[in-house]
């Protein structure tokens, strides 16, 4: 008896048709608890994801313009991503419901990338407490490295894409304190935040885990691809997708529901009001993990989300040792005292320019508006305070803190 074998390409969401002679269906005969046990047995054989996990990643490729839809609704969003394989095409499949179905029960992966699922020793432990977490992850790396860095305490750094200087400040000196801590650094690869994150990560010699909404193997714009090589050299980029696969709308919120899940703690550095740049504070709230906010201007429209999970209670985090005493539930006084330390040690003229580019003063032009101030005297100090690695220079002339001036490192 023949039967139709259906193979995924790097194309998304299209499936290659081939004509085979007998070819069994594993799954033929058992339901969602039977394929799990073959998905585990075939991954024992195999050292990757098992078959029945690889076919999720390609029904939702597939059903990407319908989970498009529901995209706007969150919560409704994440429900769906809850559900088993045949519930969801029932669930949104429409008229094309008996042709996924069919092609879904004859699935069959050709991809040769790395992969890992829920059956792997590989699987990060944190996706094993969530129901809703990604069934399997398309990797750039070997599954040892994944669990190696999943293994340590992780934390996400998260926010909007359009962040300002000073999110993306800020969050660079988190990713490169956190992983000079011992600490892996988790978020999405979209500009801004998440990529400002993993920057800072690299600085500090260590390796940060990349989640990509579309598959491992797509990185645009072409301007981030030289940090996405160096990321994937030192740490792991991770995809719920198909190779190939482009990032959809509904991908923001699965990523979010990803990186939530694989911290311990996330962290918000900027992010508007709207429930896109607050979906990772919204689903770790609904893990019972820690959230916490970078305070901002309460001015930007940047700090609106931060600032209103801080007006709810979620803990403010200045810097690193901030973010550590949150992790670890104890003090971390010592990294502290030594950073009081080192700006106490400051010249006085050269902390006080600091504490007015802290302030907003942040331009030469302001700085040196008081007719008092020497403009070759502000310039010698900039650069002494940007040697020192105290100051970071931003769009638009303007000067950034590179550490909390209150404690945090």
């Amino acid at each position: 008896m023949s039967a139709w074998r259906f193979r995924c390409v790097p194309e998304a969401s299209r499936v290659r048709v081939e004509r085979r002679e007998n070819v069994p269906n594993p799954d033929a005969e058992t339901g969602w608890a039977g394929r799990r046990t073959h998905g585990a047995a075939a991954h024992a054989r195999a050292g990757g994801a098992c078959r029945a996990c690889l076919r999720r990643s390609w029904l939702l490729s597939v059903l990407g313009t319908r989970l498009d839809y529901r995209a706007r609704d969150e919560a409704r969003l994440l429900a769906l991503l809850e559900l088993e394989d045949e519930q969801l095409i029932d669930a949104i499949a429409g008229g094309r419901a008996g042709e996924i179905r069919s092609h879904w029960e004859r699935f069959e992966s050709a991809e040769a990338a790395a992969s890992v699922c829920g059956h792997c020793n590989g699987w990060p432990g944190e996706l094993r407490d969530y129901g809703g977490a990604p069934r399997a992850l398309y990797l750039t790396c070997a599954a040892e490295r994944l669990r190696a860095l999943s293994a340590k305490p992780t934390v996400a750094i998260v926010g909007s894409s359009g962040a300002s200087d000073y999110g993306l400040e800020i969050a660079r000196a988190l990713g490169r304190g956190l992983v000079a801590s011992g600490v892996t650094v988790v978020s999405g690869f979209a500009a801004g935040i998440g990529t400002a994150a993993h920057a800072g990560a690299l600085e500090a010699g260590g390796g940060s885990i990349a989640v990509m909404s579309g598959g491992v193997d797509v990185c645009r714009p072409a301007s981030r691809r030289e940090l996405y090589e160096r990321v994937k050299d030192r740490g792991c980029a991770v995809a719920e997708l198909p190779l190939g696969a482009r990032a959809r709308r509904w991908c923001r919120v699965a990523l979010a529901r990803t990186v939530a899940a694989l911290a311990q703690l996330t962290i918000v550095v900027e992010a508007g009001e709207g429930p896109c740049e607050l979906s990772e504070a919204h689903v770790t709230q609904m893990l019972g993990r820690t959230v916490a906010a970078v305070p901002g201007r309460v001015t930007s429209p940047l700090s609106r989300g931060t600032c209103a999970l801080l007006i709810e209670g979620t803990p403010a985090v200045r810097g690193a040792a901030d973010a550590l005493e949150l992790l670890f539930g104890r003090d971390t006084q010592q990294a502290s005292s030594t950073r009081r330390s080192e700006l106490a040690g400051l010249e006085p003229r050269l902390r006080t320019l600091l504490e007015q580019v802290g302030s907003g003063r942040d331009t030469l032009g302001k700085l040196t508006a008081d007719v008092a101030a020497d403009a070759s005297d502000t310039m010698l100090g900039l650069a002494e305070l940007e040697l020192k690695g105290l100051l970071a220079r931003g769009d638009g002339g303007r000067y950034v803190p590179r550490q909390s001036l209150t404690g945090g490192t």
